[in-house]
């Protein structure tokens, strides 16, 4: 398999999050026309995709990564060392560097599994529903880029909605109001004073305050008011959802509306590791087997205008997932 190739194939088919019909059944088609045993697993309106080979229908070790992207839509390019577009990075490079390596590998009588999984950049759908049907495998090797380095660990996610109440009044009469938003900057102001948790090898938990919106007019005393969070987890978050609560007491509320566990993970000797600070589909499939993670490409390129994956790193992925795909099998 071309693997620059594949890649720009699959950047250029629109897959943003609850759009990925079309790259799933093209890949289906692909790995079908490679002569692999293909299903779907329906998710909703969309579905994941799961390969397998004839000759070991239950691999001990899948090859996982998303197949949906963050918008924009953004169609492929390339120059001499990289490729460029919305998932070559995250993560449709990826998706083409674990086929090419499940190809060798079968090549030489070693056979491993592939799932494709939709909804990553929203809320794990699809890794939610795989986990309820697991194959038996013993390993989950998921594609994030990483550099082509294993993760020691990934951070957790808290999502938290801080919602103000008020009264609206007319602004040339404050005093006959209550403004959310004066409660809302005051309740933001408490959260980012928090002494916010860290761990000596994982480093800090890290808040960013993403959303903040409310408000009726200029010349209105706003009546509600809310702001989204969003902290990256190194640890359990016990103390920190206390801690949230009672800095916006008698402020605001907290709605904690989503949260992914930080995982520590399996490493590999003589592959560089490396701490990933986002979070992954890998808490969501915890049926899956033991996870590792990493990829080519660069996180920090990834959700970018300028998201792009070198092509030497696509081709030193192929190599990293059959070794360690040898390993694990060892």
């Amino acid at each position: 398999m071309d693997v620059v190739a594949f890649t720009r194939q699959l950047v250029d088919i629109e897959s943003i999050t609850g759009n990925e019909a079309r790259v799933g059944q093209v890949l289906q088609a692909e790995l079908d026309h490679l002569g692999f045993r293909t299903e779907r697993i329906s998710v909703g309106t969309s579905f994941n995709v799961f390969a397998t080979s004839s000759e070991q229908p239950k691999p001990a070790v899948v090859f996982s990564t998303h197949m949906d992207t963050v918008p924009p839509f953004i169609p492929s390019s390339e120059d001499d060392t990289k490729v460029y577009g919305r998932g070559s990075c995250d993560a449709k490079g990826i998706i083409a560097a674990q086929i090419a390596a499940a190809l060798r590998l079968r090549s030489e009588n070693i056979y491993t599994g592939l799932l494709f999984l939709v909804g990553e950049e929203k809320d794990s759908h699809g890794a939610k529903v795989a986990n309820q049907q697991p194959r038996g495998s013993r390993f989950l090797v998921n594609g994030e880029p990483t550099e082509n380095r294993i993760a020691s660990a990934s951070k957790g996610t808290l999502r938290v909605e801080i919602i103000a109440d008020g009264r609206m009044a007319h602004s040339a009469y404050p005093e006959l109001g209550d403004s959310a938003i004066d409660k809302l900057l005051d309740a933001l102001n408490h959260l980012r004073a928090i002494n916010l948790p860290g761990d000596d090898g994982f480093g800090p938990c890290t808040l960013n305050i993403g959303m903040i919106e409310g408000g009726r007019a200029p010349n209105v005393i706003p009546d509600r008011a809310k702001a989204h969070l969003l902290y990256r987890l190194v640890g359990p978050t016990d103390k920190l959802r206390r801690d949230i609560e009672q800095a916006v007491a008698g402020l605001a509320k907290a709605d904690f509306v989503l949260e992914i566990p930080f995982v520590k993970l399996r490493t590999l000797d003589g592959v560089p590791t490396m701490l990933a600070a986002f979070t992954t589909d890998i808490p969501a499939l915890t049926n899956w087997g033991d996870p590792l993670l990493l990829g080519p490409g660069s996180i920090h390129v990834a959700h970018t205008e300028g998201e792009y994956v070198e092509k030497n790193q696509l081709h030193e992925a192929v190599d990293l997932y059959c070794r360690i795909a040898k390993q694990l099998g060892s």
